[in-house]
């Protein structure tokens, strides 16, 4: 349960009492990233299935959205805004992860932020039901599982930082169960359809990972903010490309 609490204290914005958390439950609450990431979109699903309703469906995926970023607390975001920002705009390795600790807001940043949430807000417009109802469901999952493989299969490019507390504990039993979290989520909500998208994240995930770590020398608290959300555009953007197949639908309608 410390565990838990951890992952759900350092995920969103929602408030949980208890004692403060130590760094080693923070390292083992990776485990449930993908469960606090479900407990986000089922609740949107079924927001998005009344507000259809009475709004117009780009409207509806806006709110959503917006519901999203401040559940979170626009964590991942800023992870993003500063990636953008520090990939794109040092000539060297140290200026790229010095430009990362910069609070200011670059061009980069701004443009490249502006392109994710373009293409994100676009595909889940684009999505019609039933396919949109379980994929709203299962992506938040999905980008969080994105996170737990950065986190496991690649190194911390720095000393110390808000992900510091993630480049030890135990990698591959937190892993595991988080894989299995995943997988269970994305087939009994998605069907083989979901499976498809959780291939998509982590082929996503492994990408971002390769290339971030050929550029910074391993990965930061805030490239796992900005894998998180690339992570949600792709997966989306697949989801979308899934729907002549009709294979995004819960196991018990398969």
């Amino acid at each position: 349960m410390t565990t838990l609490r951890a992952a759900i204290s350092f995920l969103t914005i929602l408030p949980l009492p208890g004692r403060v958390i130590s760094s080693s439950s923070l390292s083992a609450s990776r485990a449930f990233f993908p469960l606090v990431g479900l407990a986000l979109g089922v609740p949107l699903a079924l927001a998005d299935a009344g507000l259809r309703h009475f709004l117009p469906t780009a409207v509806t995926s806006a709110l959503l959205l917006a519901a999203l970023f401040l559940l979170t607390r626009v964590l991942h975001i800023d992870g993003l805004l500063d990636t953008l920002d520090g990939v794109l705009g040092g000539h060297t390795r140290e200026r790229k992860l010095a430009i990362m600790c910069d609070p200011k807001v670059g061009a980069f940043a701004v443009a490249g932020a502006l392109c994710v949430f373009l293409v994100t807000w676009s595909a889940l417009t684009a999505l019609a039901p039933p396919a949109r109802v379980w994929t709203i469901a299962v992506f938040p999952a999905l980008s969080r599982w994105a996170m737990i493989m950065s986190l496991s299969a690649f190194p911390y490019a720095r000393t110390q930082g808000l992900g510091s507390p993630f480049a030890g504990g135990p990698r591959l039993a937190s892993s595991l169960f988080a894989l299995g979290t995943t997988l269970a989520a994305s087939f009994l909500l998605a069907g083989w359809g979901g499976l498809l998208l959780l291939g998509a994240a982590s082929a996503c995930a492994a990408a971002l990972g390769l290339v971030l770590t050929r550029i910074l020398g391993g990965l930061t608290g805030d490239t796992y903010g900005a894998v998180n959300e690339i992570t949600q555009m792709a997966v989306l953007v697949v989801a979308l490309g899934l729907r002549p197949l009709d294979w995004l639908r819960p196991v018990t309608q398969l």
